[in-house]
């Protein structure tokens, strides 16, 4: 169950990149107003959050305050101190509450994810499990037809089509049984067809063994042969039309990785990491996340998050147009919280501030220590 994400990532994303490349003819330009689009889309559930992080960040220490005179008020009538907490949420809100737009625009943002790590702009895999069986137990299964989850696949400039990968008889072989994995549409066309008609795209298909490379043997047209009895798995890679096409300072939206394993570094998503660090971190602060109410631990967490998010994509590397994305929706975030944080408040909440700011203040006072007193001379004459 993928909670509508296929259906958004083929009935809305896509179409989105068809029409902007359309436009546009780049690959880059239509990620950048795809992503947009979907920000813009989602702006009124994003700043239905904010609000509410940024109330509850006001009312928090009050809440508390109530919720800690509650325990001890009613410490022997845990019924009763569990309706005066009820109350206590319904007047200030519940915390959990900024989490439901949270929920609801998750599986747009997985969509448009899954859509951007797909065709054209990175390699779509295929995984295939095979087993290979004695000649004599073998005779014993009915044959069934084996086909993979159908994939989108660009194979021109605005044209793709849903492929998969297929067995005609079954993914159950003989020892010593010769067949052929073969792609192709829903509607049984052939993926080697469609590639004759745009003899300008050079699509390249893979096949690699993942499990069991001395159980099976496979070329590269898919042509497979069963050596010995046991289990396979095999992943088969169709390029992304657009993987090699480079964007700005991006040389390739469909590299994955900053470091080859000979050891070349790529600059441009080493970058990208960066700065998705640094906008993360911008954002915090303009959220007041990173405010940890003095607590070291909490505070040292804070600054180590954007850290540890950001040397993800070092270690779990994604392909340069899904970084892409991801640094321009945290940019977009930063923004949306930086105007948002620039709205008045509501008159009760504005009570709250002016009280807490005042025992700040107050607090700042007593806790200053004693200045010795003046021994400058005053001025004579």
């Amino acid at each position: 169950m993928d909670f509508g994400i296929g259906f958004l990532s083929n009935n809305v994303m896509l179409p989105i990149i068809d029409f902007f490349y359309g436009i546009l003819p780049s690959y880059g330009l239509a990620i950048v107003a795809l992503t947009l689009i979907v920000r813009f889309a989602l702006y009124p559930l994003s700043a239905g959050s904010i609000r509410n992080m940024r109330r509850m960040r006001i009312v928090q220490p009050l809440m508390q305050k109530r919720m800690q005179e509650i325990k001890e008020r009613y410490k022997d009538d845990p019924q009763k101190q569990q309706e005066e907490m009820m109350n206590v949420q319904k007047e200030f809100g519940n915390p959990l509450a900024g989490c439901l737009p949270l929920l609801l625009q998750m599986p747009v943002l997985l969509a448009l994810f899954a859509t951007l790590r797909g065709s054209p702009f990175a390699g779509v895999n295929y995984s295939v499990n095979l087993q290979i069986l004695p000649s004599e137990q073998i005779e014993r299964i009915q044959p069934q037809a084996f086909a993979t989850p159908p994939q989108n696949i660009y194979v021109a400039d605005g044209e793709h089509h849903k492929v998969t990968a297929i067995l005609p008889g079954g993914s159950k072989l003989a020892v010593g049984e010769k067949t052929k994995i073969q792609y192709q549409t829903l509607e049984g066309k052939p993926f080697d067809v469609l590639l004759t008609e745009h003899p300008e795209t050079k699509l390249t298909p893979e096949w690699k063994i993942t499990k069991g490379e001395e159980r099976i043997k496979i070329d590269a047209e898919g042509n497979i042969e069963a050596l010995q009895p046991g289990d396979v798995t095999l992943q088969g890679t169709i390029p992304g039309l657009a993987a090699d096409k480079g964007f700005l300072f991006i040389d390739a939206l469909g590299r994955v990785g900053a470091i080859d394993p000979d050891g070349t570094i790529h600059w441009d998503i080493v970058a990208m990491v960066i700065f998705f660090g640094i906008s993360l971190y911008v954002s915090q602060i303009l959220s007041g996340q990173n405010s940890s109410g003095g607590n070291p631990q909490q505070d040292t967490v804070n600054k180590i998050t954007p850290v540890i998010f950001s040397g993800m994509f070092l270690f779990f590397p994604l392909p340069a147009g899904v970084l892409m994305y991801m640094v321009i929706g945290n940019i977009f975030q930063t923004l949306q919280t930086y105007i948002l944080s620039r709205e008045p408040l509501p008159e009760e909440l504005q009570k709250i501030v002016a009280i807490q700011e005042k025992e700040a203040a107050v607090a700042e006072q007593k806790a200053l220590p004693f200045e010795p007193k003046s021994s400058k001379k005053k001025p004579t004459g």
